[in-house]
């Protein structure tokens, strides 16, 4: 994995002051007026390189890049890097050669711009850093825990609701209603006969619409017939009208009948 890893250019600044500091008096921290600023003790280029999650950084010679000295970095803000009391343009730096040894310089820049550049790009190499620890523990943690098994067992099944429509193996679909005024009826059940509704018995209304013939006084044999073939014949087929023929003589009969027998008159013709 270290093989792999290629180093990144984070900052580049083409003037840097270096300067060799007194040992450290207290604790309250570094302070550049102690330092002989008007006279640095070298000059020279500053790059902030990361490679992996440690950065570097390098100072070189503004001509042939010749590295004058380098300060690997762990952690921001740490023991590597530390910023003096009483000024923003000026650090103190560990670094470290081949062999193991340390010593701690100071740096300065001429433009604060410059200086503000070098502090924010340390910051987001480490900021970055973090993240990545972060994520790397929270796969870690991922990795351990025992995973949910969402698959569905040997038999195992399950029931699903479209609508509202349920449905039984073996079974029918109940009928939805049309509406909420209108009568649903159950299916008959499965293998069973329709039973036909029974006729329902005469109401009043028909058998007030039968006509039922008058008494007949019981005074010949003939008007015991004539009720007889009046019941037979149905009550709503009318009877044949007579003939206009008959009926002209019948009325002739008929008035003749009704006159009742008067006494003959006397005529003056002499009967022979």
């Amino acid at each position: 994995a270290a093989e792999l890893e290629y180093e990144s250019v984070l900052c580049v600044k083409p003037d840097v002051n270096v300067y060799r500091i007194p040992p450290r008096a207290s604790n309250r921290g570094y302070r550049a007026s102690d330092w002989k600023l008007d006279h640095p003790d070298w000059t020279g280029r500053l790059r902030v390189t990361s490679k992996g999650k440690t950065a570097y950084i390098k100072l070189e010679d503004k001509v042939s890049g010749e590295l004058f000295a380098q300060a690997p970095i762990d952690q921001y803000p740490g023991i590597a890097v530390e910023t003096v009391t009483d000024s923003s343009r000026y650090f103190v730096i560990r670094i470290q050669d081949g062999t193991g040894r340390s010593a701690f310089i100071g740096i300065g820049f001429t433009d604060r711009g410059d200086a503000f550049d070098f502090n924010v790009s340390l910051q987001d190499h480490f900021k970055w850093v973090k993240q990545e620890t972060e994520i790397s523990k929270e796969s870690q943690e991922a990795d351990t825990r025992p995973k949910l098994d969402l698959g569905f067992k040997e038999g195992q099944t399950i029931k699903l609701n479209i609508g509202n429509m349920t449905t039984k193996k073996g079974g029918a679909a109940k009928p939805r209603a049309s509406g909420s005024g209108s009568l649903s009826l159950l299916p008959p059940p499965p293998g069973g006969k329709i039973a036909v509704p029974p006729i329902p018995p005469p109401s009043s209304t028909a058998i007030a619409n039968h006509v039922t013939p008058p008494p007949v006084q019981k005074s010949s044999n003939a008007s015991n017939e004539d009720v007889l073939l009046d019941l037979d014949a149905p009550a709503s087929a009318p009877k044949a009208p007579a003939s206009a023929t008959t009926d002209l003589w019948g009325d002739f009969s008929t008035a003749s009948s009704a006159v009742p027998n008067q006494a003959p008159q006397q005529s003056s013709w002499v009967q022979f």
